[in-house]
């Protein structure tokens, strides 16, 4: 059975964007030739669960082929039905459906990118297999969320921490079963 990783970089006081969707606060740990482990991880999937606005937010600054590079299946979380492009589907169905047949399916793991909305909806079906959180030394005070209310207590297991120079640390956790 395929595993589902969740690899995101949050502020220490838990928010993946500013208000307005604003990721700036990002830009605070970049540095030259420097992915934080990114590509490596990505080698580890064949398959891709992003929510719209932040697919949206990705092509505009990045690229398609940040998502879509011919290696992947790509599945944008979606309230308004678009035809697929290359090997990118707008999926606006269950996403909890969605998951548990990628999961029995052949391949390698699924990598889910956010936004908070397919984060929890996930967390509330407990589908999330491993969670890889870049913690940026910032405290934004407000915006949008990693995690939010209502959904179930789940208990994970510790695998490593990684520390960076530029002062980002890494959480990586398992979902223990």
């Amino acid at each position: 059975m395929r595993n589902l990783s969740l690899f995101i970089a949050a502020s220490l006081d838990g928010y993946i964007a500013k208000p307005n969707d604003d990721l700036s606060f990002l830009k605070l740990v970049e540095k030259e030739g420097e992915d934080y482990g990114y590509l490596q991880f990505t080698q580890t999937i064949d398959t891709l669960i992003v929510g719209r606005k932040t697919y949206d937010y990705v092509l505009k600054e990045i690229g398609s082929s940040h998502y879509d590079n011919g290696l992947r299946d790509v599945y944008v979380i979606a309230r308004t039905a678009r035809p697929k492009v290359g090997r990118t589907t707008f999926y606006t169905g269950d996403i909890a459906e969605l998951v548990k047949r990628l999961k029995s399916e052949k391949g390698k793991n699924i990598y889910c990118d956010g936004g908070s909305e397919v984060i929890n909806e996930l967390l509330k079906h407990d589908l999330v297999d491993e969670f890889i959180i870049s913690v940026i030394p910032v405290l934004l005070g407000n915006g949008t969320r990693l995690f939010r209310d209502g959904r179930p207590e789940q208990t994970l297991e510790f695998v490593t921490t990684k520390i960076f120079d530029t002062g980002l640390t890494q959480l990586h956790y398992k979902r223990k079963r």
